[in-house]
């Protein structure tokens, strides 16, 4: 049988004017400390971000989206949070913060593999 793996997933969004605290899902990070896993997907939808705002910077959206991922990774030379382990990477990306990237609460959960749990998220929240 299956080994199965507690997890935690947030839904990542985007806020294009953050006082109207409007937002759209645009990504999942999800993470289980025992297999020291963690995974961000994201796909920006900008015909439905310019709904919310015509002034909204794209290219600044998805740099920021770009560093909210290799955050994640823990990619090389991306800084002293990328240099953290994984359970501490996971708390900083997942904390409440006021900028126009924000993300759900954490959920937990159980799966047997959490590579497709991701993308399952991904698509249940997201597509």
């Amino acid at each position: 049988m299956p080994e199965n793996h507690l997890y935690e997933y947030a839904v990542i969004r985007v806020l294009p004017v953050v006082e109207r605290e409007e937002f759209l899902n645009v990504g999942i990070v999800l993470f289980c400390k025992k297999e020291k896993f963690i995974r961000v997907h994201y796909e920006i939808n900008e015909t439905k971000l310019a709904l919310f705002s015509k002034d909204l910077d794209i290219e600044q959206i998805k740099t920021n989206l770009q560093s909210f991922e290799k955050i994640a990774m823990g990619t090389e030379k991306c800084g002293p949070i990328a240099d953290m382990d994984v359970p501490s990477r996971f708390r900083w990306l997942t904390a409440i913060r006021s900028s126009s990237i924000q993300t759900s609460r954490p959920h937990p959960g159980l799966c047997t593999n959490l590579e497709q749990t991701a993308k399952r998220l991904f698509e249940e929240l997201v597509l």
